[in-house]
């Protein structure tokens, strides 16, 4: 097994060497490239194929107890410093190695069903390997200033695949809006890997927890600077993990194509944030101060995400606020010191989210054939309804995805999310009562959106509906009413009503050529079955009777027989209340969606009408975006015109004044300067003269 470790750092590299291939031949060969895409697609996918198989057998390695393998070599050196490049094999890695690979692998086969009629078909394989590469050089880094490398290569592929359709405004606007954004959070990371490497001399995640907590307790740095650094560095997680007040940016990067969003959004790039406050789980243990300000950003995100979600009919931003909930779950049971409860739900999130999305993407395509080629009409529940008759396998997936994430047993979600909710009561109880609150609500709006999607009638084809839209009244198509009110569950906003009716004007030509959805071919379907099996089975690993993840993944301040002492103390009734709970508060989610939008027992749009101020809050996404863009966009747009202002008057005119001054003076000095020896013997002998009177005088 030895020889395994020796060659794991094949794992980045492959994906990385199916980039550069197809990338240069898309530079230099472009219509021969493009010509071979299936033969593109079948390199990429077969790299990461055995990136995927590599990480399965360094899993099974660590699971069968092998030591951590550190591999490094000096990089650089000046004086006392050196700083070392390698890969780190030891329980979290091999797991998160699993992950990745595991949904980048289903993820590209499943692009080549969706992506499958677009020119951009090779550049897309190009930049999913490039990321696959990146995300997995982040995951092996062994130090703090390699993961850093590796991410901003991550931030830079989102860039790249949130943009991809980068002739849309929309999409090129939400790859700027990401990519600013997580600027934010990683300057705040670098002024915190600075900080700590002031501090401690060190890169390394172990030797700066324990510097750091021996600093501190002689008093050689005090407890706020560590405090400063140490959330410093989790402002980049905030970011990249989109946790307030940077979550804002994930929601307009499911402009990108769906793959990206089940790969990036839900498995991977948002997973990196959790990740790398698992790694740095020795600096932050040891901080109070620091771990309480994650348990509460976590707390707090988990409540807005899912409270936002609630009035979402964009399938796809539904998902979004989703994981931002899920995220802020991760990242609350980081806070709490839940740190394998954690890992283990980013680990069956993973798989569940992976697979809503792809099923929202299979959605889309089903829909673009009545609908077109539009996502403001593809993506919008509103136009949906009865798709379980068209779509069996996706509806049948997506119902599977739905129970998982609502904490129903004996699904994946119900075990992590539990564990979590059980270690946040017992450090503190209003941290759980927010997560209790929050998986009611998860359930709610994950079961409004299936129901809404999947149950009562097709609604995409009714010849009135356009009529309806373009009403001024908007119109709310929810399953079970057939009304028209200006707002509630499903009703549209002015902007939306505008936006809808003028892409129905501009884009009518490009409107779909069938009166039905239809199931998408097998390449889209196959990952969503594949991704079914860990959604339903793979929590099982994890249950309080035998809690093997946690026997595998442990804190770093604990050690194996202690946490098997712990299991040892487990018990079951508190466990049974604690789950019954859980499972309590999200059946009655499910039970008021299903009366909502199924029976049509209660009506949301009286609902929304009584709360019509939660309701717009809700349906604004608590007013950030607004917030955001009048203090910081037209903020700066105005200090911008300052500076320039002061640009154009103080230093272009200090400038132009110097020169002004320079002509004038070169002007005058010419008719001195004219070639006559009497006239320079003349002003020598008035010089001197002048001198003789003055010190005379004196």
């Amino acid at each position: 097994m030895e020889v395994i470790y020796q060659y794991a750092w094949l794992i980045p590299v492959l994906p990385l060497l199916g980039a550069m291939l197809v990338g240069l031949g898309l530079i230099s060969l472009n219509q021969v490239t493009n010509r071979l895409r299936q033969l593109n697609a079948a390199l990429i996918i077969s790299l990461m194929g055995a990136a995927m198989a590599l990480s399965g057998a360094l899993l099974w390695s660590q699971i069968q107890g092998h030591a951590t393998y550190t591999r490094t070599l000096e990089w650089a050196a000046a004086g006392n410093f050196h700083l070392s490049m390698g890969y780190t094999i030891d329980h979290l890695t091999a797991l998160m190695l699993v992950i990745v690979t595991t949904v980048a692998f289903l993820v590209m086969v499943y692009t080549d069903g969706y992506m499958a009629h677009d020119p951009g078909y090779v550049r897309f394989y190009a930049y999913l390997s490039l990321f696959g590469s990146s995300m997995l050089g982040l995951v092996v880094s062994p130090n703090l200033i390699q993961v850093y490398i590796f991410w901003e290569l991550v931030g830079m592929c989102s860039y790249l695949l949130v943009g991809f359709w980068y002739d849309r405004k929309a999409a090129a606007d939400a790859c700027q809006k990401a990519f600013v954004t997580n600027r934010v959070g990683d300057f705040g990371l670098l002024l915190g890997i600075l900080g700590l490497f002031w501090a401690t001399g060190s890169f390394d995640f172990d030797v700066m927890g324990d510097r750091l907590t021996q600093l501190v307790q002689t008093g050689s740095i005090s407890n706020v600077l560590a405090v400063l650094f140490a959330i410093l560095v989790f402002l980049g997680p905030v970011a990249k993990s989109a946790q307030f007040p940077l979550h804002v940016w994930l929601p307009d990067a499911m402009e990108g194509p769906t793959p990206i969003s089940a790969l990036i959004h839900a498995a991977t790039m948002v997973a990196a944030g959790v990740f790398l406050i698992a790694r740095m789980y020795p600096v932050f243990e040891h901080i109070p101060a620091a771990m309480n300000t994650i348990a509460f950003t976590g707390a707090f995100t988990a409540f807005l995400g899912a409270t936002i979600a609630i009035t979402q009919n964009d399938i796809k931003k539904g998902l979004a606020y989703s994981t931002i909930s899920q995220l802020g779950y991760m990242v609350m049971a980081m806070g709490v010191g839940a740190y394998s409860a954690g890992l283990f739900h980013l680990m069956t999130h993973a798989y569940f989210k992976a697979m809503l999305f792809l099923g929202s993407g299979s959605v889309i395509h089903g829909m673009e054939g009545v609908v077109g080629h539009d996502p403001n009409l593809a993506q919008d529940m509103r136009l949906m309804g009865g798709l379980r008759k068209y779509m069996p396998v996706t509806a049948i997936t997506f119902f599977i995805g739905c129970v998982a994430i609502s904490g129903i047993p004996p699904f994946a979600g119900f075990w992590s999310k539990d564990e979590i909710l059980g270690k946040a009561f017992n450090a503190n109880p209003f941290l759980w009562g927010i997560g209790w609150l929050t998986a009611g609500i998860t359930a709610f709006y994950m079961f409004r959106m299936y129901f809404v999607t999947f149950e009562g009638k097709f609604r995409g084809n009714q010849s009135q509906l356009w009529q309806k839209l373009k009403s001024p009244a908007g119109m709310a198509i929810v399953s079970g009413f057939d009304t028209a009110p200006a707002f509630g569950p499903g009703a549209m906003t002015k902007g939306e009503l505008e936006a809808t009716e003028e892409h129905h004007d501009d884009h009518s030509h490009g409107h779909g050529h069938s009166e039905y959805p239809h199931e998408s071919p097998w390449t889209m379907t196959l990952p969503l079955a594949l991704l079914a099996i860990p959604s339903m089975l793979i929590g099982l690993v994890g249950t309080p009777f035998a809690n093997y993840f946690e026997e595998f993944i442990f804190s770093p301040n604990e050690t194996l027989a202690e946490v098997v002492e712990k299991a040892a103390e487990f018990d079951p009734t508190e466990f049974y209340i604690m789950a019954g709970a859980s499972v309590g508060i999200s059946l009655i989610g499910i039970t008021i969606a299903s009366l909502m939008y199924v029976w049509g027992k209660i009506n949301p749009v009286a609902i929304a009408q009584k709360i019509q101020p939660l309701y717009e809050l809700s349906l604004n996404k608590w007013y950030f975006d607004d917030i955001y863009h009048r203090v910081f966009v037209l903020g700066l747009r105005r200090l911008a015109r300052q500076v320039m202002e002061v640009d154009f008057r103080v230093v272009d005119g200090a400038v132009n004044l110097t020169g002004f001054f320079t002509l004038v003076s070169g002007e005058g000095l010419k008719y001195l300067e004219n070639g006559r020896a009497q006239f320079y013997a003349l002003i020598i002998f008035g010089a001197v003269l002048g001198l003789v009177i003055v010190f005379g005088v004196t």
